[in-house]
């Protein structure tokens, strides 16, 4: 089955397998298949080609995929160009949502670690 031009997988469970769209998470998955009245544990490969329309409709109404993307990036760039505190968190590549910079943060600055001296020391020659 092909939606927006990804293809969800047809051995996965269809709430599980609906999550291959970005924007579309697990119980946003469980609230689709619950307003086309399918059952969550069906595989993709059982449905009826009416059922796949049914929620084919339903998912094409909702912002996902490259819109969802090109909104996300026009608030962070939004935020960026009027300043503000989140806007500059992100200029700078650090947290953006209060969380400690000392120890973590490692997804948003890389992986750059610092090591200490080990505890060894040169021997002086006597």
């Amino acid at each position: 089955m092909r939606i927006l031009g990804i293809t969800v997988p047809n051995e996965k469970r269809l709430e599980i397998g609906l999550t291959c769209l970005f924007g579309i998470g697990i119980p946003m998955a469980r609230r689709i298949l619950k307003q086309v009245k399918i059952d969550a544990g069906v595989k993709a490969k059982d449905l009826t080609p009416e059922e796949e329309n049914k929620i084919r409709a339903v998912i094409e109404a909702m912002t996902i995929e490259g819109n969802l993307k090109r909104e996300v990036s026009s608030n962070i760039k939004r935020l960026k160009d009027i300043k503000s505190y989140r806007g500059t968190r992100h200029m700078k590549r650090l947290p953006v949502r209060g969380q400690r910079t000392k120890t973590n943060s490692r997804t948003v600055r890389g992986n750059v670690r610092k090591t200490m001296a080990s505890g060894r020391r040169k021997e002086s020659k006597t």
